[in-house]
C-alpha cells in the first residue's frame, strides 16, 4: 500500500537514492581510472595496476559503467513517469519496475559488450585499457557510428527515448510488472539507439573518464525535449569527418 502512495518523503527518497547510486557508480569509475594509471583525460601517467583483461572484470567494469553513464539519461524518463503517478494513477512500485527494467537491459548489454571487447582484445585490435591499437579499425568505427546517425534506426529509436511520456501511454501496464515490462522496452531502445556512443570508448579508451563524460552528456542532450534531435547529425557527420580523416592518413 505505501508504494501506491504519492508519499513526498518516499518520492524523495527514492530519487536521492537513484542519484546516490549514480554518484557511487562514477566514483568507482573513478578509482577504477586511477588505478589503471590514468589522469581524468585518460593519459597514461602511471603503470597499469588493475589489468582489465578477463571477461568477469570487463563484465563488472561495464555493469558500473552502465549505471554511471545511462543513469543521468534516465532522469526525463523517471520525470515522466513521476508526472503520470499523480495524473493517470501510476504507482511508486510502477516506478522502480521502469528503473528495473531500463537497467536489466543495459547489463545485458554490459555483458554484451564486453565479449566483444574481450575478442577485440585477443584479436590484438585494442590494449589492456580498451584503447584501439589499429589505426584502420579506430576510422572503421568512427565511419560506421557516425553513419548510423542518418539512419532510419536511429530516428526511430530516438523518438521513443525522446517522448518517453508518448511511449508510457501507448503501451500502459500497470503495477512493478507493468512497470518493468515498459522499462525493458525503454531500455531496448535505447540500447540500439545509444550503442554507437558506448562503442567509441574503443577509440578513446573505455576506462578513459573523459570518454565517458563526453558520452554521457552527449546521451543526455539527445533526449532533452528542446535540442535532442538537432544534436544527432551533427554528431553524425563530425564522427564520419573524423574517421575519413583517420582512414585517409593509412592511405596517403
Amino acid at each position: 500500500m505505501i508504494l501506491r502512495q504519492p508519499s513526498g518523503l518516499l518520492r524523495s527518497g527514492l530519487w536521492l537514492g537513484f542519484f546516490g547510486v549514480i554518484l557511487l557508480a562514477w566514483l568507482a569509475m573513478f578509482a577504477m581510472a586511477r588505478m589503471s594509471g590514468l589522469d581524468l583525460l585518460g593519459r597514461s601517467i602511471a603503470p597499469n595496476g588493475m589489468p582489465m583483461e578477463s571477461y568477469g572484470a570487463l563484465a563488472a567494469m561495464w555493469g558500473l559503467m552502465m549505471a554511471a553513464m545511462m543513469g543521468p539519461t534516465l532522469v526525463p524518463t523517471l520525470r515522466a513517469y513521476d508526472d503520470l503517478i499523480l495524473s493517470a494513477g501510476a504507482t511508486r512500485g510502477g516506478w522502480l519496475g521502469v528503473l528495473a527494467g531500463y537497467f536489466a537491459v543495459w547489463l545485458v548489454f554490459a555483458m554484451g559488450i564486453a565479449g566483444v571487447q574481450t575478442a577485440l582484445l585477443r584479436a590484438g585490435l585494442i590494449d589492456g585499457l580498451g584503447m584501439a591499437t589499429s589505426a584502420t579499425f579506430t576510422g572503421a568505427l568512427l565511419l560506421a557510428v557516425g553513419l548510423f546517425q542518418f539512419t532510419r534506426t536511429k530516428e526511430i529509436c530516438h523518438g521513443v527515448c525522446h517522448a518517453p511520456t508518448i511511449h508510457f501511454i501507448g503501451h500502459w501496464r500497470p503495477g512493478a510488472r507493468g512497470g518493468l515490462r515498459m522499462g525493458a522496452t525503454l531500455g531496448a531502445y535505447c540500447a540500439a539507439c545509444c550503442w554507437g556512443m558506448m562503442a567509441l570508448g574503443f577509440v578513446g579508451g573505455t576506462m578513459s573518464l573523459l570518454w565517458m563524460g563526453a558520452a554521457t552528456l552527449f546521451m543526455v542532450l539527445e533526449k532533452l525535449p528542446q535540442i535532442g534531435h538537432r544534436v544527432i547529425r551533427p554528431l553524425g557527420a563530425i564522427l564520419i569527418l573524423a574517421g575519413l580523416v583517420v582512414l585517409s592518413g593509412i592511405l596517403f
